[in-house]
């Protein structure tokens, strides 16, 4: 199956539901029902909720049940270049014929419906993930968690909130209380809820919104605890037992901290009698891989940095991770216009030397060149503008004095540039 086919059927998914979002779970209820509830026939699942990490945290999951020689299927969002990311079967992306005909069967099942691309999307996943084996599937939100497509399963194994700040506020609510209860919203009556290393602040609602769950609870800093980091290896706690393990190839301290709950969640599945070894979890944070995350390659011998960041968390982990090194930085920035880019820009501040500002290839709701380099003006950082990608990484390659390129604002930004140049 070619690709227009299946780019033709995405189109059409698309203008199913041209409305602004609205989050809802009764037209996802509607469609499940129609192909025979799906989401009732699925493997232990892992769902994961959050505003950062999430990504990042399932891969590592994913990759140390896959070490351990379990079949594993995830829903991830957003891809980076093809939909197909999206769909882990058993181990595996969907190929572009698998996907094509599972999304065009939910299509007649649906029957021109009004339903969101994230809906019918969702409905495609269960209804492949239902139809093949599996021991886990790891769910990612899309975003919030209460009315997210995804929190149409009725039961979870373990409910993950990685890292909780402003993000999608035109759904979610202006307040981080009101982001925090609707990320709170996937756990389940039955689950294990593990709680990321969160901001004091979250971390006290957290506490007494849960205060009164019967389910077993596990905080970073109360139950587990990232003892020491050296330059190879990293110690955390849990159970007062100390263990030490193999740094993650992943760049950035932030992932540390996503390999650590990656690590308590297996060590939790444990517990449903499957054997998790350290030794295996060192070798898949090792291998696993995930693009668009501080991802580094070379070009003219000049180091680029591709980093999905696009929130002001984002912002604060690339920072953190950028000043350990007193460097020429230039970047390049594309942003969607629902992102709060003076915020982004006053976080990195000091680790910017110029910026070249583009649009996003294909995204009608991106800032123009003109707009970022407004935003940067107010905070006094020279900024250029320039068409595209191409012709923005011309100009940089021009210049002497640059140390390293940073491309950063958003992960579909991180996906045109992954197909350009890597």
């Amino acid at each position: 199956m070619h690709n227009i086919a299946l780019n033709r059927l995405l189109r059409r998914l698309e203008n199913l539901y041209p409305k602004y979002i609205d989050l809802s779970l009764k037209r996802l209820s509607i469609l499940l029902k129609k192909l025979n509830n799906p989401h009732l026939r699925l493997p232990h699942i892992i769902h994961i909720a959050g505003t950062n990490g999430k990504g990042s945290t399932l891969s590592f999951i994913k990759q140390i049940l896959i070490e351990h020689n379990f079949k594993v299927h995830c829903y991830i969002s957003p891809h980076l270049e093809s939909i197909e990311e999206r769909f882990v079967v058993s181990n595996n992306n969907i190929t572009k014929n698998k996907l094509y005909y599972a999304l065009k069967h939910v299509e007649k099942i649906n029957n021109k419906e009004p339903i969101t691309f994230f809906e019918i999307t969702t409905a495609t996943a269960f209804h492949l993930f239902s139809n093949s084996k599996a021991d886990f599937l790891i769910l990612e939100t899309g975003l919030g968690g209460r009315l997210d497509a995804t929190n149409i399963i009725y039961d979870s194994t373990l409910d993950i909130i990685t890292p909780i700040s402003y993000d999608h506020q035109e759904y979610l609510g202006k307040s981080l209380k009101k982001i925090t209860n609707e990320k709170l919203g996937i756990i389940k009556k039955s689950s294990t809820i593990i709680i990321g290393k969160q901001e004091n602040e979250i971390k006290k609602h957290i506490l007494k919104k849960l205060n009164n769950h019967n389910n077993r609870k596990i905080f970073f800093g109360k139950n587990y605890k990232i003892l020491d980091i050296k330059k190879k290896t990293f110690t955390i706690s849990y159970k007062n037992k100390k263990s030490i393990f193999i740094k993650p190839y992943l760049l950035g301290e932030h992932q540390i901290e996503n390999a650590t709950l990656a690590i308590i969640a297996s060590y939790e599945i444990n517990k449903l009698g499957y054997r998790i070894k350290n030794n295996l979890i060192n070798k898949a944070l090792i291998n696993n891989i995930w693009p668009g995350r501080l991802e580094k390659f070379y070009f003219n011998n000049l180091p680029f940095f591709l980093d999905g960041a696009h929130n002001i968390e984002g912002a604060k982990q690339l920072a953190k991770f950028l000043s350990k090194e007193n460097k020429e930085t230039w970047f390049i920035i594309g942003m969607l216009k629902n992102k709060n880019i003076n915020l982004f820009l006053k976080f990195l501040k000091k680790n910017i030397t110029g910026v070249v500002a583009i649009k996003i290839p294909g995204q009608k709701n991106s800032f123009t060149s003109k707009e970022i380099a407004n935003a940067c003006k107010k905070l006094n950082i020279f900024c250029v503008t320039h068409k595209n990608i191409t012709s923005a990484k011309k100009y940089l390659l021009k210049k002497s004095s640059i140390d390293r390129i940073v491309i950063t604002g958003s992960l579909y930004l991180i996906g045109k540039v992954r197909k350009l140049f890597i």
